[in-house]
């Protein structure tokens, strides 16, 4: 990869992503994009495009301006959100992968898409979900993810397209908080924690999930675009996790380190649904196997690692 163009950047993962890939191929080689206006240093340190990814035009417009080599297609409604509106969520997921793949095709790009625990379903193994598994999503998030899987496999196997993906669990950062996640309950925490609130947790406290720090996740990213292509068997997507906690625990961690901190429970129904059709844990051998995939927190360090952070931001 020379010069990168991020999809969706304004989100969770684009804005921790735009300054890891900036800071690793040079601040000029990574071009970020998304629907709505990008403001602050992360994303004015570099070049910077309106794009709407439902509209092909303007990525092939991106693409041939900046001469891109790779493609990070992050544009999604998340899972919560999506189930409010599920066309929308269908015509963002599918029609801006469906863009930046076809437009791969004709420029011959790579394409990073994640894919989500969510591609999961009640029929799913909950324990140790294997790699090559049953995917009967409950979700209009969860068929997206499929549905963009399959669609990444395709291009791949018809037209040569280096597709890669991986599926991620719930993601945990000190930088941006998410917006309409079933696992936002596992950030939003944090910040009450570390401002002296109470939260009021969606889910019950005995509900089980994947999780993995942001820093993690990034790397992941990194490293599966940067691994020798002749070594992956999946590609489209792999299975790759870090942690698996439920609210209970990730509380009793906290409590840790803030004695005065207090938590109760308001079950959000359609969270609750949608996180009980999803795995308690993955396994992602396949990941560690093909790429060499190794998270570097668990639940203790990534705890001490938000608190310090947060508690200093909310100090000033």
């Amino acid at each position: 990869m020379k010069r990168l163009l991020i999809v969706g950047a304004g989100g969770q993962i684009g804005s921790e992503l735009t300054k890891l890939l900036r800071q690793k191929y040079g601040n000029e080689n990574v071009v970020c994009s998304d629907l709505r206006p990008l403001k602050g240093e992360i994303y004015e340190s570099g070049p910077i495009e309106r794009i709407d990814s439902t509209q092909i035009t303007q990525i092939i417009e991106a693409v041939k301006k900046y001469d891109i080599d790779a493609i990070f297609n992050l544009a999604a409604i998340l899972s919560a959100t999506a189930e409010l509106n599920p066309m929308l969520g269908w015509n963002v997921g599918i029609g801006s992968l469906v863009n930046c793949l076809e437009t791969a095709r004709l420029f011959n790009c790579a394409v990073f898409t994640p894919s989500s625990i969510g591609a999961f379903g009640p029929s799913t193994p909950l324990d140790g979900t294997p790699q090559d598994t049953i995917q009967r999503p409950g979700t209009i998030y969860g068929v997206t993810k499929v549905t963009g899987e399959l669609l990444s496999d395709y291009y791949f196997k018809r037209f040569g397209v280096d597709a890669r993906s991986v599926r991620f669990p719930g993601l945990i950062s000190n930088v941006t908080l998410p917006g309409g996640g079933t696992t936002d309950y596992a950030v939003e925490i944090y910040y009450a924690a570390a401002k002296g609130e109470k939260f009021i947790c969606p889910l019950n406290e005995n509900t089980q999930l994947d999780m993995m720090y942001m820093p993690d996740a990034l790397n992941a990213i990194v490293n599966l675009m940067e691994a020798d292509p002749k070594k992956l068997v999946h590609r489209n997507s792999f299975n790759v996790t870090a942690m698996h906690f439920t609210p209970k625990e990730i509380y009793a961690e906290i409590k840790k380190h803030c004695p005065d901190f207090v938590m109760e429970y308001k079950v959000d129904p359609i969270k609750q649904s949608i996180a009980d059709s999803w795995p308690n844990w993955m396994d992602d051998s396949c990941a560690r196997k093909e790429w060499g995939f190794k998270p570097e927190f668990d639940l203790a360090s990534m705890t001490v690692d938000m608190l310090t952070i947060l508690k200093k931001r909310f100090a000033k």
